[in-house]
């Protein structure tokens, strides 16, 4: 008899438990670029490496990357190859290129600016800093990710008239080993092992909402335990 009624409590306990290790999925994730370091040329900045910031880290849509800059530094995304390798923005179509912040050469003082920038396409995406007529972007301050599918948008984030969150193809394809190139000025001094106040820190993803992560989290346990409790009853 108690066999019996365990045999048809088991499915009911497999549900539970699929519902709650399916549940606990990754949230979306906001990467600050450079990490303490921030957004900035080398010139500025000797120890940023953007291409060793990037590596090793898995982008998807609805992500955010965090610039944390100054007024005398621009936020360039673009999908097309050619305005990344030319470091220039000034060309860029309206479609494929957007400058979500822009520098202020004739400010007398310099400000900090923080700039949220949303990943809202599948594929390869560039940003960089084309201001001083691209010097900021070939000393350094560039980089190149992808970007995958993951979760997909938001619904916060959706725009209605585009449902593929496919990247545009850029109209001239390039050889993406051979731009933009880095200026290394002379007196650059290449760290070797060196800890210094503005070495980079490891990069820790923040969740966009730790609040629901940690709700989830409680509630896969609370599934379990009834589950348990289920059973055994």
């Amino acid at each position: 008899m108690e066999q019996s009624i365990f045999n048809s409590r088991l499915p009911w306990l497999v549900l539970l438990l699929l519902i709650s290790f399916l549940g606990s999925v990754d949230a979306y994730k906001n990467y600050t670029v450079g990490d303490s370091l921030g957004w900035f040329d080398i010139l500025e900045k000797p120890h940023v490496n953007y291409d060793k910031w990037v590596a090793h880290k898995n982008f998807s849509l609805g992500d955010f990357l965090i610039f944390n800059t100054d007024n005398n530094h621009s936020v360039i995304q673009t999908y097309n190859f050619t305005t990344y390798k030319n470091c220039d923005y000034d060309n860029a179509l309206d479609n494929d290129t957007v400058q979500w912040s822009s520098a202020d050469p004739s400010s007398t003082s310099t400000f900090p600016v923080s700039v949220a920038v949303p990943l809202l396409k599948v594929g390869s995406t560039y940003f960089f800093s084309s201001d001083y007529d691209g010097e900021q972007c070939e000393n350094g301050q560039h980089f190149k990710i992808n970007v995958t599918y993951g979760q997909g948008l938001p619904r916060s984030l959706k725009d209605p008239s585009d449902d593929d969150s496919m990247a545009p193809i850029s109209p001239i394809s390039g050889d993406e080993e051979s731009a933009p190139d880095t200026i290394v000025p002379a007196s650059f001094d290449h760290p070797r092992d060196v800890t210094t106040d503005d070495s980079p820190e490891p990069s820790n993803s923040v969740s966009l909402s730790i609040f629901s992560k940690f709700l989830g989290t409680q509630l896969n346990w609370i599934l379990v335990v009834l589950a348990l409790a289920f059973s055994i009853c």
